[in-house]
């Protein structure tokens, strides 16, 4: 467990570091070098966990298998390309006058806050934990929301942590709720919080206790997901913060979200003897997916308008994970990377698009493939590949969820069919006038890292040409673990 204790001992030490040298010249590239730290921890912890299985810590506090190894990699990468393209960003931020020295502080000790929270949020084996975790990265990140301190952001901040502290208070009351039924089973023991104790004997739990859990764990971290109707924070607060806080948020929190979800579930199938959790996300995931997609027609934000998309695609994993099974399970752990990619990879190409317009207003953004070439290629491609275009990583993952849902549930194909209709609709109908559109008079290029992008597109096409064998062991041994078999 070494490299696990490295790699929530760096990020911790970033957020305390940077708190004092966040506002200097030096801090973006101090914040970079931080997260390349963690992300090669990462990648030893990862190999050690593939080679020997699942690890746990003495007092077993933290618990590291297949299914939350490969989020904590995944978690390391993209906040270390996200923090390579928030130097420049920031930079420019601080130029123009939109943050100050002392934001700038925040802006870096909270980046490193958030992946702190995350990170032990994926590795923690006590569900008590783990929701402290969740809500740690809810107040680091409400406070990026807000570091414009304009009216709009502060709103956008203060509905973020009143909407997402309702939320979080209910998964608080399932936790208490899964503790009481574990208590019954576990009298007087200290291990009634840890999820691989509980594992091993919920079948012996109190079914209508921990159905009942589910209930409020589904609403709680379902707030966190951005399921409709519980979506309301999400659009003003990717709109409203600085880019690279939305690039983390919709590739990172949300994944984790729905990871302490399928870890709740895991728990409850056993001991209800049936796929009444499933139905229930089910039905949550394909409400938000075809809600979302509708919505993506009327927004006139670019960065409203991918938040959104955000929204479709965790509907689609919530609605996945609901069916169960060995290949929806396969295709939605799939989908968790590559929607991550692609979505850091979006928003990242869209920080620097709002640069080039002076807004973040669709109609104001124009002829990205003549003012800025790079840029405008990179959204392009990026938004094809989150369209689920072949041969993108994306449309493999969906390949998978569609096969699993024509063999469990036939009759869904035609809405999820028409889902994806729609919403390719709603994202070409704007992509197509930022790229190729006339251009306003009076935009310039400038100065852009896309880097970070190209390598996240060309991850998520290897992904839809050819998964690496060692990814799909990975993948199906944390599918033998969610759903007790794999696709091999």
């Amino acid at each position: 467990m070494t490299y696990l204790y490295l790699a929530l001992l760096l990020p911790l030490a970033g957020t305390l570091l940077l708190a004092v040298i966040g506002h200097q010249r030096t801090a973006g590239w101090v914040n970079v070098l931080f997260t390349i730290a963690t992300f090669a921890a990462s990648v030893r912890l990862a190999l050690e966990v593939f080679a020997h299985g699942t690890l746990i810590s003495p007092g077993k506090l933290f618990y590291v298998d297949a299914f939350n190894v490969y989020l904590i990699l995944l978690n390391a990468f993209v906040g270390m390309t996200t923090a390579i393209f928030s130097g420049p960003y920031m930079a420019h931020e601080l130029a123009i006058g939109r943050v100050d020295a002392g934001r700038m502080r925040l802006y870096h000790a909270m980046y490193q806050g958030f992946l702190l929270t995350m990170l032990v949020a994926l590795s923690t084996n006590n569900l008590g934990i783990l929701w402290v975790a969740v809500e740690g990265a809810t107040l680091a990140t409400v406070l990026l929301v807000s570091l414009y301190r304009t009216p709009k952001s502060i709103e956008a901040g203060w509905k973020y942590f009143i909407l997402c502290g309702v939320g979080i208070a209910q998964a608080l009351f399932g936790t208490v709720l899964v503790y009481f039924a574990a208590e019954r089973v576990l009298p007087g023991s200290d291990e009634a919080l840890l999820w691989s104790v509980l594992h091993q004997r919920a079948g012996q739990m109190d079914p209508a206790v921990l159905t009942l859990a589910f209930v409020f764990l589904l609403i709680g971290y379902g707030t966190k997901v951005g399921l409709v109707p519980l979506h309301n924070w999400l659009p003003d607060a990717h709109s409203e913060g600085p880019t690279p806080m939305s690039a983390i948020l919709s590739g990172l929190l949300l994944n984790i979200a729905l990871y302490a979800m399928v870890r709740f579930k895991m728990l409850v199938d056993p001991a209800i003897g049936s796929n009444l959790a499933g139905l229930m996300m089910m039905g949550f995931g394909l409400l938000s997916f075809t809600v979302a997609g509708l919505l993506l027609h009327r927004q006139q934000d670019v960065k409203r308008l991918f938040s959104y998309s955000s929204i479709e695609h965790m509907g689609l994993m919530t609605f996945a994970f609901g069916i169960g099974g060995p290949m929806a399970t396969f295709g939605a752990l799939l989908h968790m990377i590559v929607h991550s990619l692609t979505k850091s990879a979006i928003f990242v190409t869209v920080g620097h698009v709002s640069h080039v317009a002076g807004s973040q207003t669709i109609d104001r953004i124009r002829g990205l493939i003549h003012t800025q070439p790079a840029a405008g290629w990179c959204f392009l491609i990026a938004t094809v590949a989150l369209a689920g275009f072949p041969p993108f990583g994306i449309f493999t993952s969906e390949f998978l969820l569609f096969t699993a849902t024509m063999k469990s549930y036939p009759w869904l194909v035609i809405p999820l069919l028409s889902g994806l209709a729609v919403a390719f609709a709603g994202l070409f109908r704007h992509m197509q006038l930022m790229v190729y559109g006339d251009a306003p008079e009076g935009q310039v290029a400038v100065k852009a890292n896309m880097w970070p992008v190209v390598v996240h597109l060309v991850i998520v096409l290897w992904l839809g040409l050819s998964i690496p064998g060692v990814l799909v062991d990975w993948l199906d041994q944390a599918t033998v673990m969610v759903v007790g078999k794999g696709v091999l």
